[in-house]
């Protein structure tokens, strides 16, 4: 890659690190429990108003995207997400908490549809799995640092929210920057008069519809994991801020997965890659749920971050790949599926409210044996020409 090429990709690879505000939502819901004090059914829709926007707008956001382009459209992102930021600072009440999560969802949304379909106009596409895997990165390290700046802030100025105004400012600096530098889109490539249905159409190809049924399940997994993991610590005994800590040490656990995985991804065959690595994911998350002590609840966890970190960018670029000419279509149908963030942990709060959180957790570990299964059926080679490849 030139200079030129690295001083474009630079500010979006920026951009992964504000879509990983969205993980916040995790490490909020017990913060949030505990200060209005709610039950788990109730904190339980600050993820379904995050995420409920991936499955309303993906696709809209995707159509009005070809008509300002993918650069203009990360930069809305940004206008939509700064007063998300501002809120919780200003009005701090259960009502105020769900729409600034609401506005976060929405941002976040157009930041994913276009963050992504953006990269391919700036490297070429034997590079897009390794780079959007290493953006992947950059968001966890983002997803990583939230939970260790929530407790720093809430310990030291007793104010946990504070995490926000260090957002805010984030989030100005990367809309600057990405604005300032010039990129140039592929406008006739990336053009397409398809509508709702044409992109709802791209679900008729078997290969495509499981590879979005694993983005819905994927992040539905990781969120009612982050959302549950505190509750889960405490029911065993220990402490809020050790649940904390577990939330943080996951993310540089998928940090680390995203990192090895930039460069395994090119040298290795993805299908075999995707299948060991969800057996060990598998297995993690199933000691994790068995486990009780402190150290054995962080090792599992950290293999479950480490084993599941490349889920999302291996289906979202397969699923890109296989039909380039109609990216930004794909893209908004993918992004739709991190309406699964929403689905799942409404489902963990109403088990964990009937019985315990960890019974909540096999709801996850179902999703992952899922996945598995849907890797195992895609690894095998099509006798005709496939488009996914």
């Amino acid at each position: 890659m030139n200079k030129n090429s690295l001083s474009t990709l630079l500010p979006i690879l920026f951009s992964f690190f504000v879509m990983g505000f969205v993980d916040i939502v995790g490490i909020s819901v017990s913060y949030v429990k505990t200060d209005f004090g709610l039950n788990d059914s109730m904190v339980n829709l600050l993820p379904m108003m995050v995420f409920l926007w991936f499955g309303l707008c993906s696709i809209p956001v995707g159509m009005f995207m070809r008509r300002i382009g993918r650069k203009n459209t990360v930069l809305l992102s940004a206008v939509v997400t700064f007063p998300a930021m501002l809120l919780p600072l200003v009005s701090y009440t259960f009502p105020s908490v769900l729409l600034a999560f609401a506005l976060l969802g929405i941002g976040n949304t157009i930041l994913q549809v276009s963050l992504n379909p953006l990269v391919s106009n700036v490297v070429s596409n034997n590079q897009l799995t390794s780079t959007l895997t290493f953006g992947q990165l950059v968001k966890a390290i983002c997803s990583a640092s939230g939970p260790v700046l929530v407790a720093f802030f809430a310990f030291r100025f007793s104010d946990w929210k504070l995490i926000f105004a260090l957002y805010a400012v984030i989030l100005v600096l990367s809309f600057l920057w990405l604005w300032l530098i010039p990129i140039e889109e592929d406008r006739e490539r990336n053009h397409s008069k398809g509508g709702i249905g044409v992109v709802l159409s791209l679900l008729r190809d078997k290969k495509i519809l499981i590879l979005w049924s694993i983005i819905v399940l994927i992040v539905g997994f990781e969120v009612g994991l982050m959302t549950t993991t505190p509750k889960y610590f405490i029911e065993r005994g220990l402490s809020l801020e050790e649940g904390s800590y577990a939330n943080t040490l996951y993310f540089i656990a998928r940090a680390t997965g995203t990192f090895l995985g930039s460069f395994l991804l090119s040298r290795v065959n993805q299908r075999s890659f995707s299948i060991v690595t969800l057996v060990g994911g598998v297995s993690s998350l199933g000691l994790f749920i068995l486990f009780s002590d402190l150290t054995g609840l962080y090792v599992s966890l950290f293999f479950v971050g480490l084993f599941c970190a490349n889920v999302f960018p291996i289906a979202f670029s397969q699923a890109i790949q296989s039909r380039p000419d109609v990216a930004d279509e794909i893209s908004s149908l993918m992004i739709v599926g991190v309406v699964g963030g929403a689905l799942i942990p409404p489902v963990m709060g109403v088990l964990s409210d009937l019985s315990n959180q960890q019974t909540g957790l096999i709801i996850p570990l179902a999703t992952l044996v899922y996945i598995l299964i849907a890797a195992i059926a895609t690894s095998k080679p099509d006798r005709e020409k496939s488009p996914i490849g």
